[in-house]
């Protein structure tokens, strides 16, 4: 599995041959918009956590020009179904086995609506299995007991947390649910891309070392395997 950093949220994996994009927002970001051209982004699925523009901006752009299917909470997948887009729908607690691996929809703690005012459910999280490979996409979450949950399940490899705060959880919140969910290797992501959530890398990556934990915060287009 390869793991490559768009910025903020967005995250494009390669499992096997298949393509997946997580919350496509390049065009507004001022760190990626000229490192990333959004018409080169690869997907077979487009996986979105909420509604909020910082994660869909180019969701229809990347839909248009690869047929991407988007995968979501009902409210999202009705929202594109309608535009006439490919969509598979789905809800909390509940999973689906697609040809690159099995994905669980699970509970996230933030707000979820779009820059239309439209709603967009409830925001969540993605645990993907695939290659022998388990992650956690987060999105954007405050520290949450139903985090607990995810290990009485799945064994994670990697797991993707927020860590800008203001919005979501910070670094000490981030390192709490690093052993909720009993996984010490974690993708640092939603941080830097506007003022309300930089961050101190060196201080941060301290942070997690010193509670025994590895914080990766790639820069954007950098890529990891798993």
């Amino acid at each position: 599995m390869k793991i490559t950093f768009y910025g903020q949220n967005c995250l494009g994996l390669q499992i096997g041959d298949i393509h997946v994009l997580v919350d496509p927002f390049v065009t507004g970001n001022d760190l990626a918009k000229d490192k990333i051209d959004v018409n080169d982004l690869k997907a077979d699925y487009i996986l979105l956590t909420h509604a909020h523009q910082d994660h869909t901006l180019d969701v229809e752009t990347v839909a248009k020009n690869t047929k991407a299917v988007i995968v979501s909470n009902y409210e999202i997948a009705g929202y594109y179904e309608e535009k006439g887009y490919e969509v598979h729908p789905m809800n909390h607690g509940g999973s689906w086995d697609f040809d690159f691996g099995n994905v669980k929809y699970v509970n996230a703690l933030h707000t979820s609506s779009f820059p239309d005012g439209t709603y967009g459910g409830q925001p969540g999280g993605f645990v993907i299995e695939g290659e022998h490979k388990n992650i956690y996409i987060a999105g954007d979450t405050a520290l949450t007991l139903d985090m607990k949950l995810i290990p009485m399940r799945t064994k994670l490899d990697l797991a993707v947390l927020p860590i800008g705060d203001n919005f979501t959880m910070g670094v000490e919140d981030a390192i709490i649910a690093s052993d909720f969910i009993e996984c010490d290797k974690i993708l640092g992501c939603h941080y830097d891309t506007f003022g309300y959530i930089e961050i101190d890398h060196e201080e941060a990556k301290r942070k997690f070392y010193e509670k025994g934990k590895d914080l990766m915060l790639l820069d954007i287009g950098e890529s990891i395997e798993l």
